[in-house]
């Protein structure tokens, strides 16, 4: 299960001359893209998607206000499939996500959105080897999905080659800036053609945002929503039985005290030999939040729905 914002009773402020756009059809996709859309299991496109889709696919800068659950994850993914040229092996599209399982969850979904495209998307990630980064980028893929340590990584050693990128996605951009990677956002764009098109998509928009969008950003397009309707349902991310440490149990409980908002959080205790499982319900804002900042070897890879 997944959680979702009460997306039908969301009061949105939008540049003017934003409408909605309440099917895939009328959004000037191919039909290859298209097909992978419905493929994907949408029937209409999500509220964030509605307003920010069409924008992003004519070349304009967006700021998007939008959280785990809105149909974020899929608009990137549309987006990158859509803007691609399948025909030129390099890399035309970065996304930057502050965790490396949801970058590697957004490649993931490039992957499958484009699977009648022949998309070429890869996810550059810590924890994997970099000898087979380098391997991959140097075959040639179409879009790169990825930490800003990684990513700059690649740049810096010049296997990840950026004249052909043409969109900039910043993932959670609150989450990044949390998280201490500023800088390292920085210097991805600072190796980037000076004429790119960004996508910023944030849950918040904190004064250090609103100063990258600044430096970043021309006349950006923004669908925002209004601060009182930021709320969650109640709704539940995964259920699954894992050995974790007393402190990252700790952690959890923390987490659900100290929540901003109503989040729901339900675990259950097993003994199984001389282990003790836990069963952990979260909603998916709060997991995320806990999942940024679990140590790399405590993540739960792969359980966040987007």
């Amino acid at each position: 299960m997944e959680g979702t914002l009460d997306e039908e009773n969301l009061v949105f402020e939008t540049t003017k001359g934003i409408k909605p756009i309440k099917s895939f059809d009328d959004m000037g996709m191919n039909d290859k893209v298209l097909r992978g859309v419905y493929d994907y299991g949408y029937k209409k496109p999500s509220e964030i998607q509605q307003r920010a889709l069409v924008p992003i696919l004519k070349g304009r800068d967006v700021i998007a206000q939008a959280q785990s659950g809105t149909g974020k994850t899929s608009m990137i993914a549309i987006s990158v499939c859509q803007i691609v040229n399948i025909s030129s092996r390099k890399v035309q599209v970065l996304v930057l996500s502050p965790s490396r399982e949801l970058a590697s969850q957004t490649e993931k979904t490039i992957q499958a959105i484009g699977a009648h495209t022949n998309i070429q998307a890869h996810a550059c990630i810590g924890g994997k080897s970099i000898g087979e980064d380098i391997k991959k980028l140097e075959r040639g893929v179409h879009a790169v999905s990825g930490t800003p340590g990684r990513v700059y990584d690649m740049i810096k050693r010049g296997s990840l080659q950026t004249k052909a990128v043409k969109l900039l996605v910043l993932d959670e951009s609150d989450e990044m800036l949390s998280k201490g990677l500023k800088d390292q956002i920085y210097d991805v764009y600072r190796s980037l053609p000076h004429d790119i098109q960004v996508c910023l998509i944030s849950a918040t928009l904190p004064q250090e945002i609103l100063e990258m969008t600044e430096k970043f950003m021309t006349d950006p397009v923004r669908i925002l929503v209004k601060p009182d309707e930021l709320t969650l349902e109640v709704g539940f991310s995964f259920c699954h039985f894992y050995a974790l440490s007393f402190s990252f149990i700790m952690k959890c409980i923390n987490l659900w005290f100290y929540r901003e908002s109503n989040n729901t959080m339900l675990m259950l205790i097993k003994k199984s030999g001389n282990s003790i499982l836990f069963a952990i319900f979260m909603e998916d804002l709060l997991l995320t939040k806990l999942l940024s900042s679990a140590t790399q070897d405590k993540r739960l890879i792969g359980l966040l729905r987007r």
